[in-house]
């Protein structure tokens, strides 16, 4: 499914996602900025990816994780820093919203810094969430088979 404003593009096409771009956009986060592009590409097979293009070029990444029932999960929005300020994030929200597989589930993510931005979304904060951070990605233990 995609999306069009003026010269930019949402595109849930998981084949458009550039690994490294994303890498260097979720690199400049506070919450992700030592996530190595090996779990990059794991997260993005695991999720349903939203891309932001400007012609060809991938500047923004989200990404939600879901039952498509239920419950949805969103995390890791991020938009080229140059780009901000130009009501792009509120767009790719409502793509995100209002994609047809997730629209009627109830929505969760976690943000210290973009109350604001989310509240025009219906998102409310509370205080039912608990959260147990992962350990560092060198220290996770590799499963055994």
């Amino acid at each position: 499914m995609e999306w069009h404003h003026d010269k930019f593009t949402v595109s849930d096409d998981r084949t458009r996602v550039d690994v490294h771009i994303v890498t260097k956009l979720l690199g400049d986060t506070y919450w992700a900025h030592r996530r190595p592009p090996h779990v990059v590409e794991r997260l993005i097979g695991n999720s349903l990816c939203f891309s932001m293009f400007r012609g060809g070029e991938q500047i923004g990444f989200a990404r939600l994780v879901s039952d498509r029932t239920v419950f949805s999960w969103l995390s890791d929005l991020v938009i080229e820093k140059s780009l901000r300020g130009r009501g792009l994030g509120r767009w790719f929200i409502k793509c995100i919203l209002n994609h047809p597989d997730v629209a009627g589930t109830q929505f969760v993510l976690q943000t210290r810094s973009a109350h604001r931005l989310y509240e025009q979304f219906g998102f409310e904060l509370n205080d039912k969430l608990m959260t147990r951070l992962a350990p560092a990605y060198d220290q996770q233990m590799k499963p055994t088979r």
